[in-house]
């Protein structure tokens, strides 16, 4: 499923491990997220459109990713520079952008750490998956 230098499969994949990641850890600490994000449980309202934008934003991310780890060259594009190219981008892009973020907002270092691992989370397996299947 490669066309035009993408592996859709992979970028699919990559989605689609993002958004089962998410909903698995924000399960398992969405009260500690909440607290520390300041949110009262009956305030929240689940929405379609939530998801969506999950779904969309992510396979933004996956496409982007594996453009970048595609520009590492012929031969260069494997499990292992995938998943350290989704870690430079987390380190350089996304914990540095959430810690600037929630200092702005006043929001301790809790909820930097929960999200940042999150993201962690889901930018290493969106690297290891194409990375392994090849852009």
């Amino acid at each position: 499923m490669v066309f035009a230098g993408i592996n859709y499969l992979a970028l699919l994949l990559a989605t689609l491990a993002a958004f089962v990641i998410g909903a698995a850890y924000y399960s398992i600490l969405g009260g500690v997220w909440m607290k520390a994000a300041r949110i009262k449980p009956d305030d929240t309202k689940m929405s379609a459109m939530l998801l969506v934008n999950s779904i969309i934003c992510e396979l933004i991310m996956a496409i982007f990713l594996a453009g970048i780890i595609g520009h590492l060259g012929d031969g260069q594009v494997t499990l292992i520079n995938g998943i350290v190219s989704a870690f430079f981008v987390w380190l350089g892009f996304v914990a540095t952008t959430l810690a600037v973020n929630h200092r702005y907002q006043g929001f301790g270092w809790n909820l930097t750490f929960i999200d940042g691992a999150h993201w962690l989370l889901v930018l290493l397996a969106m690297g290891a998956i194409i990375g392994w299947f090849g852009v």
